[in-house]
């Protein structure tokens, strides 16, 4: 319920998504690039020729008192027009933020354009990963998580912020697009801002991720109960150089929480 196509950070194309999901006998998934819908349509027909469900997803990035916060979207109707128009609209964003951090790269001494970055993300909405692979094909730093570490990162000198978009207005995007929505990986945020979050009517928390042990993901069922929100879960899966090939299907959602998202979309729509 959690994976990235080439369209947004991923390594791999939509079909090839729905195929290797199809050959680890996954037979309902979520595709949800960062900020952008492109890969949807081409994973839908191919999960169909499959017998592969694929739910129409989205990743939302909004920030909350200067904290990135991800808020991940399902069953959206990924033909809404609103919800097309802001996507647009943060794709454009998207690039003249890429090309700020590469000014600053260039002004650190490395010889990378844009346009190389442009080439490197194709159609996709840019985001620091095509730079940082960027980097790495050009031979100007080893490997792709130095580019965070030293340069790109948080706290980097090629740092620059994404356009501001708060989860509010992100959590009535979804709703208006008729899906539901999720907070993203919340162990890397505090306690008080997932509280801000739920409490502005998010339906549910991504309880399963790599990144969560097991006092994690107990804490956060916790919470799923005390708020009576939905559970969700996946793997965050890119491929590629994100060192996280066997993920995919590691980090299943079980179906009785899919059942629940299932029946608040008919509460929602009745």
């Amino acid at each position: 319920m959690h994976i990235h196509t080439t369209y947004s950070d991923g390594a791999y194309s939509p079909e090839e998504i729905v195929q290797m999901a199809y050959e680890k006998g996954l037979r309902t998934i979520s595709i949800t690039d960062h900020d952008t819908i492109d890969g949807l349509e081409k994973a839908i027909v191919c999960g169909k020729d499959l017998g592969v469900e694929v739910i129409p997803g989205l990743e939302i990035s909004t920030d909350i008192d200067n904290v990135e916060v991800h808020l991940l979207a399902y069953f959206i109707d990924y033909k809404n027009e609103e919800l097309k128009k802001y996507l647009a609209f943060f794709k454009e964003e998207r690039y003249h933020r890429a090309k700020r951090i590469v000014d600053k790269l260039r002004n650190l001494g490395m010889n990378i354009k844009i346009d190389d970055v442009i080439d490197r993300a194709q159609n996709s909405a840019i985001g620091r990963p095509h730079i940082a692979y960027t980097l790495v094909d050009l031979g100007i730093i080893d490997n792709y998580f130095e580019a965070f570490e030293k340069y790109i990162g948080d706290k980097g000198p090629a740092y620059e912020r994404k356009i501001h978009f708060s989860p509010q207005s992100a959590l009535k995007l979804i709703e208006d697009a008729g899906g539901l929505s999720f907070i993203a990986h919340p162990g890397f945020i505090k306690e008080s801002i997932l509280v801000n979050i739920i409490e502005a009517g998010l339906d549910g928390i991504e309880v399963i991720h790599p990144s969560h042990n097991d006092n994690q993901i107990g804490f956060y069922k916790g919470i799923v109960n005390q708020y009576c929100l939905l559970e969700s879960g996946g793997s965050d899966f890119h491929g590629g150089k994100k060192n996280d090939e066997d993920n995919l299907g590691k980090f299943n959602l079980a179906p009785n929480h899919l059942d629940a998202m299932r029946k608040m979309l008919h509460r929602n729509t009745a």
